[in-house]
C-alpha cells in the first residue's frame, strides 16, 4: 500500500490498538531481518524513571562538543514524532521517515512474527536510519523499564546510566523501589561501566549488586558532589566534584570537577547534569569540554520559560512533581504577584499523589486543574473528585477543575496574569506537548 506522509503518521499512531509489546526475541529478530543495524555502533544506553531524556539530551550535546557526531534516540516527543532520531541536533527528515517506515512495514510479519509495538517500530526505524548515518556514538534512551525494553535488544554497548529511580508504572515494573530498579538494571553488560546514583538506597542497594553479578564497573555519584551556588535569570551556577565509587566500596577515586552555567531554572538538573559529566568523565572528556556541552544544552519542557513568567515542566509522576516544586518554590514572583499552576494528568499515574504534593507544598496561590483529551487521559469526574478531597484538606488551597479544554484554560489564565504573576505548566509531557504544538 503506499501511504502519503500524514498516513504514515496516522497509521503508527494507530499501532497501539492493533498490537501490543513484544519480548526482545522479537524485536532481534526484526533486527536480524533489516541488516542488524545495532552491530557497530558506539552505543550509550541510559535508563531511569526520571531525568533520562535530561542526561541523554547532555550526553549528546557533550559529545558534540568533544568533537564527535552523535545520534539520539529519545521518548516521548512533545510536538513532532521525528523528534524521537536525531543527529547532533537534527532530528529526521520526514523523507527520510517515510522511507524508514516503508522499509520496517516491508518486513512486518515476515517468518511469522507478530506486528512490533509502537515503540518497538520508532526503535527499529531509528536503528536502521542510524546504522545509515554512521554517527560515533548513540545516546538511546529506553521507553520504559530497561530489562525487557526494545533499547535493551543490542548486546554490545560503551556505557551505561540509570537516573533516578522513583515509583511509576507499577502495572510493569513492579510497585517497589527495589523491584523497580531491578528492571532498570536490566541494561547492565559484563565489563561495561555503569554511572548511577547513590540514592534513593533502596534502589541503589539493587543496582550495585546487580552489577557485582554482572561484572560492571560502578561509578555512583553522591548528592553531595554538586551544588548550585546561584539561581538567577540565567540558570543555575553548578558545580560538580567528581568523586565516585568503584565498584560501591568505600575507595573513592577523584576524577576531575566541571563547573558551568546550566542554562534552566530546574533545580533537579544539578542532579542530572552531575550524571552526564561523570559519564563523561569516564568516557575521558575533559571537565572544560564537558562543561561546554552542559552549557549548550536546551531541553524543552523541563521547567521552560516559553515567555516572561510562564513555564511548562513536564513532571509526570510523584518523583518528578517532587522536583518541579522545588524548582518552582525557588521562584519568587514580583511584589504582590502570585504562583499559578495549570495541572493535568494521564489516568496510569498516581495522580492522587501528584496532586497531594502540589496542595502539600502550599506554594500556589492558585491552582487549575484540566483534563487533557485521549484515551490515556484522566476522566473530568476523577479530576473533580480528588481536587475536592484535597481541598477539604486543606482549605486555604485556591483550586478548582476548570471546565473548559486545556488550550481554553490556559489561555485565561494568559489574559488574567499580571507582569508579577508566574504561572506553571506541569503534570504530564503530553500536556507540555499540547502546549508547546
Amino acid at each position: 500500500m503506499n501511504y502519503s506522509y500524514e498516513e504514515t503518521l496516522s497509521y503508527i499512531e494507530s499501532i497501539p490498538k492493533f498490537t501490543s509489546k513484544n519480548t526482545l526475541d522479537v524485536t532481534r529478530a526484526y533486527l536480524r531481518l533489516l541488516g542488524s543495524p545495532e552491530k557497530g555502533q558506539r552505543v550509550i544506553h541510559v535508563a531511569g524513571t526520571n531525568g533520562k531524556g535530561s542526561v541523554s539530551s547532555y550526553l549528546a550535546k557533550i559529545l558534540q562538543k568533544a568533537g564527535y557526531t552523535a545520534g539520539l534516540f529519545i521518548s516521548p516527543h512533545l510536538v513532532d514524532i521525528r523528534e524521537r532520531m536525531s543527529i547532533d541536533g537534527e532530528m529526521v527528515s520526514k523523507d527520510e521517515f517515510f522511507d524508514l517506515f516503508n522499509r520496517i512495514l516491508s518486513v512486518c510479519g515476515k517468518e511469522g512474527l507478530p506486528h512490533p509495538a509502537y515503540f518497538e517500530f520508532l526503535y527499529l526505524m531509528a536503528m536502521v536510519w542510524f546504522s545509515e548515518k554512521k554517527p560515533d556514538f548513540l545516546v538511546l534512551e529506553t521507553g520504559l523499564g530497561g530489562r525487557l525494553d526494545a533499547t535493551n535488544a543490542g548486546e554490545k554497548k560503551d556505557l551505561t546510566v540509570i537516573t533516578r529511580i522513583g515509583i511509576d508504572h507499577t502495572q510493569y515494573l513492579g510497585t517497589t523501589l527495589s523491584e523497580i530498579a531491578f528492571e532498570k538494571a536490566g541494561i547492565l553488560r559484563s565489563g561495561v561501566p555503569l554511572i548511577c546514583l547513590e540514592e534513593p538506597s533502596d534502589a541503589f542497594s539493587v543496582i550495585r549488586k546487580r552489577a557485582e553479578e554482572t561484572g560492571a564497573p560502578l561509578y555512583s555519584v553522591a548528592s553531595s558532589a554538586w551544588s548550585g551556588s546561584k539561581v538567577d535569570a540565567k540558570g543555575i551556577d553548578f558545580s560538580f566534584c567528581g568523586i565516585y565509587h568503584g565498584k560501591g566500596n568505600d575507595n573513592e577515586d577523584t576524577m576531575g570537577s566541571v563547573r558551568a552555567l546550566l542554562p534552566t531554572h530546574g533545580l533537579y538538573q544539578m542532579e542530572n547534569a552531575s550524571l552526564a559529566s561523570a559519564a563523561a568523565l569516564v568516557l575521558g572528556i575533559s571537565p572544560s569540554v564537558t562543561a561546554r556541552g552542559l552549557e549548550e544544552t536546551f531541553w524543552p519542557g523541563r521547567m521552560e520559560e516559553i515567555r516572561p513568567g510562564v513555564f511548562l515542566d513536564g513532571g509526570h509522576n510523584a518523583d518528578g512533581i517532587r522536583a518541579f516544586l522545588s524548582s518552582a518554590g525557588a521562584l519568587s514572583p514580583g511584589r504582590g504577584g502570585k504562583r499559578i499552576l495549570l495541572f493535568s494528568v494521564v489516568s496510569d499515574k498516581d495522580y492522587r499523589a501528584m496532586l497531594r504534593r502540589i496542595f502539600e507544598a502550599g506554594i500556589f496561590d492558585v491552582i487549575r486543574a484540566v483534563p487533557m483529551p485521549g484515551a490515556r487521559a484522566l476522566k473530568r469526574e476523577a479530576l473533580e473528585e480528588t481536587v475536592e478531597e484535597l481541598r477539604k484538606e486543606f482549605p486555604a488551597a485556591c483550586a478548582c477543575v476548570e471546565k473548559g479544554s486545556v488550550e481554553e484554560a490556559f489561555d485565561a489564565l494568559l489574559n488574567q496574569k499580571r507582569k508579577e504573576d508566574l504561572l506553571f505548566v506541569s503534570g504530564s509531557l503530553y500536556l507540555v506537548g499540547m502546549l508547546k504544538g
